[in-house]
């Protein structure tokens, strides 16, 4: 528990302090996180984690992280036109490595760099909120997912009784999920009532219920993958917490969805 608690302590300090300057500094810390993150999913499949296949898809994460805000310049390629030339070159990998590199691998990886990119991408996005309050909506974000995580983890532990999803996550509760969905939604409304003019309280129900429901399926998504090969943590990076991606997999559902359906402002 002392290791777990100096971790976190160390490791909230620098991302939030990072993520306060904002620019190139958080941008590369998201790159990194990225990186490692996509190291640990190649690693966690059984894949050569530095194969020819695995450096294609460091290559395609990396690419999904470039800051084009920072470095002026509008993107070569849409989202849509990335995502297929990207498929394209998986697909064209299992021909020229005459199936030693199957159609499973290839599409495997391809849902980790689509997965893992465009989540982390996403946090990028919303730190750098066309509307120059990326710090407010990335706080907000990140708050109602440690508040839902809190949430659904004490209510839980204290009157949870029914199983959620047994088979994926056996110490989760219904009771806990809910908790967590009404703490998410109440800091949400915090953020509304102290700052109005950015966020209405209507807005704010959609974010804080998003972050708790998408929250929670992020974490059961990791969860289910990892039972799949039977491991516990995605990595060490982390004492006593883990890899990135058990620290990060609710993140990396929720900034891509709310920026999807609209709750949050673009470049």
């Amino acid at each position: 528990m002392k290791q777990r608690l100096i971790t976190g302590i160390v490791a909230g300090a620098v991302f939030l302090g990072l993520c306060f300057l904002g620019g190139w500094a958080y941008q590369l810390l998201l790159a990194g996180m990225a990186l490692i993150g996509f190291y640990e999913f190649v690693k966690m499949t059984g894949v050569r984690v530095f194969g020819g296949t695995a450096i294609l898809g460091y290559a395609a994460v990396a690419c999904y992280m470039i800051p084009w805000s920072l470095l002026g310049v509008n993107p070569w390629l849409s989202w849509e036109q990335g995502i297929w030339l990207l498929l394209l070159l998986f697909l064209l990998v299992t021909v020229f490595s005459k199936n030693k590199q199957d159609i499973k691998i290839t599409s495997l990886l391809f849902t980790g760099i689509v997965y893992i990119g465009m989540g982390f991408s996403y946090m990028a996005v919303a730190r750098a909120a066309s509307d120059g309050h990326g710090l407010f909506w990335t706080f907000l974000l990140l708050c109602c997912i440690w508040g839902s995580d809190a949430g659904a983890y004490f209510v839980g532990r204290s009157i949870g009784r029914n199983k959620l999803w047994p088979a994926i996550s056996p110490n989760k509760t219904v009771e806990g999920a809910l908790g967590g969905v009404v703490i998410s939604i109440v800091i949400s409304i915090v953020f509304a009532i102290f700052v109005p003019d950015l966020l209405t309280y209507g807005r704010a129900l959609l974010i804080g219920l998003s972050c708790a429901v998408l929250g929670q399926l992020g974490d059961l998504v990791q969860s289910a993958y990892k039972r799949v090969y039977g491991i516990k943590d995605s990595g060490s990076l982390l004492p006593g917490h883990g890899g990135i991606l058990d620290r990060c997999d609710s993140w990396i559902i929720v900034f891509p969805f709310v920026h999807i359906v609209m709750l949050m402002p673009y470049y």
